[in-house]
């Protein structure tokens, strides 16, 4: 059977510890968001450095906003799905960690079972919102040094990445945000994700100020420039993630062509816009998948049977 056919070929414990390589490489680690395991094997393929599963896209692909109405259930069963496809690392959001502080601690173990590489856990009140929207709320540092010390303990791997989210910088400003971003490395967090920075001034602010790897989120439409990996790998960050751009661009994609079928009766003008059935063939490995089904199924049935 060809390595890797069924499922991934890396053991969790190998891709947690590629992640926290990575993390410590000085190389910037790029992981977009995949809304499927498909869309994960071709973040794969083209050469990434892990893969990233959004609360955001989760719920938008529930039909749901992003406020908190997912469950630990339905995070740890995608995530698991995605993780499962892959020998990439799967980074995953883990919203407020559903719940109390026994409830993140919690939250860790499923995720580690579920063969996931690292999470994120942010410091908002519960229900969380979006990121990059306005109304949101932040619990005192005190309560999310207590999420994130119940997160550590329960941890099994060591190279399980805990990651700390800090909505404060839109909230109570880049300086509040920088001393929470350094009381949650002192709880223990391996990785700190300042949500909803602005410009790369910001970006450089707060790189400067805390010690600790950094992740930088470069979603669309929302508070924070886009930068190039290059200009993040410059300032010093330690990885990125693009955490809802495919399902955008999926999406955009599919509204374009329901609507060209509503108004034409057909969808014949969109073929040049279409994954060929070869190409979606080829990522799924069909082929091998046939030779696997030939090899084993190769006998013939007697005149008695």
């Amino acid at each position: 059977m060809s390595s890797g056919l069924i499922g991934a070929t890396a053991a969790p414990s190998e891709k947690r510890a590629a992640l926290r390589a990575g993390l410590e490489s000085g190389q910037l680690q790029r992981i977009p968001g995949a809304f499927s395991p498909l869309v994960a094997k071709l973040i794969a393929e083209i050469g990434f450095e892990g893969v990233y599963v959004s609360g955001a896209v989760l719920s938008a692909d529930l039909g749901l906003p992003d406020i908190g109405l997912t469950t630990l259930t339905e995070v740890a069963g995608r995530g698991a799905q995605i993780a499962a496809a892959i020998n990439l690392p799967t980074f995953i959001d883990a919203d407020t960690g559903f719940g109390e502080p026994m409830s993140a601690a919690r939250t860790i173990t499923v995720l580690e079972d579920a063969g996931l590489a690292g999470c994120h856990l942010e410091d908002q009140v519960n229900p969380k919102r979006c990121g990059h929207l306005d109304g949101k709320a932040v619990v005192p540092t005190s309560e999310m040094i207590k999420r994130l010390r119940a997160a550590v303990a329960a941890r099994r791997d060591p190279n399980f990445i805990i990651c700390a989210r800090t909505d404060a910088a839109g909230i109570e400003g880049l300086d509040s945000a920088i001393d929470r971003a350094k009381a949650y490395a002192d709880a223990g967090a391996d990785l700190i994700f300042t949500e909803a920075l602005y410009t790369p001034a910001d970006f450089e602010k707060f790189r400067a100020a805390v010690t600790t790897p950094l992740l930088a989120n470069m979603t669309e439409f929302g508070k924070s420039e886009l930068l190039t990996a290059a200009q993040l790998g410059d300032l010093g960050y330690n990885a990125v993630i693009y955490p809802v751009t495919t399902l955008r661009l999926a999406m955009r994609a599919v509204e374009v062509g329901l609507r060209e079928i509503d108004s034409a009766g057909t969808q014949s003008g969109l073929l040049d816009q279409m994954q060929h059935r070869s190409r979606l063939y080829e990522l799924l490995r069909y082929a091998e998948y046939n030779q696997f089904d030939d090899d084993i199924f190769n006998f013939t049935l007697g005149a008695s049977q």
